[in-house]
């Protein structure tokens, strides 16, 4: 008894690549199975693409939030003073941020006082959050200390104030120049409280790398923003880092024990919570669109196939004649729908990781095309398009366009190989 040969054998492979590459004269189709082909290859690369943007503004906005600004904000509850004012003080913030720095997982401690005042120099003015920060804790900041994005020396930092780029922009001052920060609630008289006008140096100009912060921003030595918004001796926050701030649940609880009784905590996700939760939906919402862009391109396989099995009907069935089973049948066509499938996934992978990898020029010769302010920082936050290629992205694009791309070939290839070759031959 002859031995059945093992599926997908070699000439089951001879007999597919032979329709593939056969011309229309010789009832093959090989301009749909180009069309195919294309189609596959541009939704991969618009899959990887899309996901290597979306990747790189998820972990650009993260890096930025995290880098320029406090994993967790420690501050005390409200109490009300013998004058009736509510006070938010922190006075003994240098036993509270000794016992934060305790913390299992805490890498930095740094107590804070901030305020709003407007800025002016030449006759231009500025709206600025002022940070009042030890020039020791400034350094640690690693958006704000960042030697190649940063004009000036932070080592000067003691001696006068560092401006995020926005806002020396908006002044038009530079390095060595001098602003005047003035406060409404400022020095205290027996007539009231008049404004405080007080100039200082600029010796640093930082770029944290997002719009918001670098056109609001500036920094003041500790001691000096104490006197300076009356917080004498207090500070009106401590922030925290940790090792892991994107996972911050475990660290609640002993975070609050040291803070103490009126200790409350802020997180960098309850603050930014919003925007993320957005950014997650808007993935998702983008991975279904593009997965049913995937599933149009797989179509084209099905409509080429049935075109290769209407057009191969006499083969089939001399084929049939000869021996050859159903199931080798199925095979020869499924190899051919998924043949195109491999290949124009495997040419979407490669121009989607070229795209992600060189997306800076890319950006940039569009920008030129397009005259320029293609992308506005004002609106988006951060200053260029970002994009970050993760394996798992690659796969996850990968086996969905292969998935669909062998689904769809299954039900021509099916077709093919019930076909009974008797009524294949009858009018041949």
């Amino acid at each position: 008894m002859a031995k059945s040969p093992p599926p997908f054998a070699w000439f089951e492979w001879m007999i597919a690549w032979r329709y593939l590459r056969a011309r229309r004269a010789e009832g093959g189709v090989s301009t749909m199975t180009w069309i195919s082909l294309i189609g596959i290859t541009l939704a991969v690369f618009a899959l990887i693409a899309t996901l290597a943007v979306r990747s790189g503004f998820r972990a650009e906005f993260v890096d930025t939030i995290l880098g320029a600004n406090a994993h967790v904000t420690v501050y005390q509850l409200g109490e009300v003073t013998q004058s009736g004012r509510i006070d938010r003080t922190i006075a003994e913030y240098e036993e509270m941020a000794a016992r934060l720095a305790q913390v299992p997982g805490v890498t930095r401690v740094a107590p804070l006082v901030r305020g709003q005042v407007m800025a002016a120099s030449q006759g231009r003015n500025a709206g600025v959050e002022v940070f009042g920060i030890a020039p020791e804790n400034l350094v640690t900041l690693p958006r704000i200390a960042d030697p190649e994005t940063a004009r000036g020396s932070i080592g000067n930092f003691g001696a006068g104030i560092a401006l995020g780029s926005g806002v020396a922009r908006t002044l038009g001052v530079g390095v060595g120049d001098t602003i005047r920060l003035i406060s409404p609630d400022g020095v205290r008289t027996a007539f009231g409280t008049s404004p405080r006008v007080n100039a200082y140096e600029v010796t640093y100009i930082f770029s944290a790398g997002r719009y918001d912060i670098d056109r609001t921003r500036a920094y003041l030595p500790l001691s000096e923003a104490q006197s300076y918004f009356n917080r004498e001796g207090v500070a009106d926050e401590i922030e925290v880092m940790v090792e892991e701030p994107e996972d911050l649940e475990p660290m609640r609880r002993p975070l609050l024990e040291a803070a103490g009784e009126r200790g409350q905590i802020w997180t960098w996700q309850d603050a930014s919570g919003g925007f993320l939760r957005a950014l997650e939906v808007e993935d998702n919402v983008m991975f279904i669109i593009l997965s049913i862009l995937v599933l149009i391109a797989a179509m084209n396989i099905v409509s080429g196939l049935i075109m290769l099995v209407k057009n191969k009907g006499r083969d089939i069935g001399i084929l049939r004649t000869m021996g050859l089973s159903e199931g080798s049948v199925l095979r020869v066509f499924f190899i051919c729908g998924a043949f195109t499938g491999v290949l124009g996934t495997a040419a979407g992978v490669v121009l989607g990781s070229l795209f992600a990898i060189y997306i800076d020029p890319i950006f940039s010769f569009v920008n030129v095309m397009m005259g320029g302010g293609v992308w506005d920082p004002s609106i988006r936050g951060i200053y260029a398009l970002p994009a970050e290629l993760h394996l798992s992205d690659v796969l996850s694009a990968v086996g969905l366009s292969l998935g669909l791309s062998f689904i769809v070939t299954i039900f021509p290839a099916r077709r093919a190989a019930r076909m009974n070759p008797v009524e294949a031959l009858r009018y041949e």
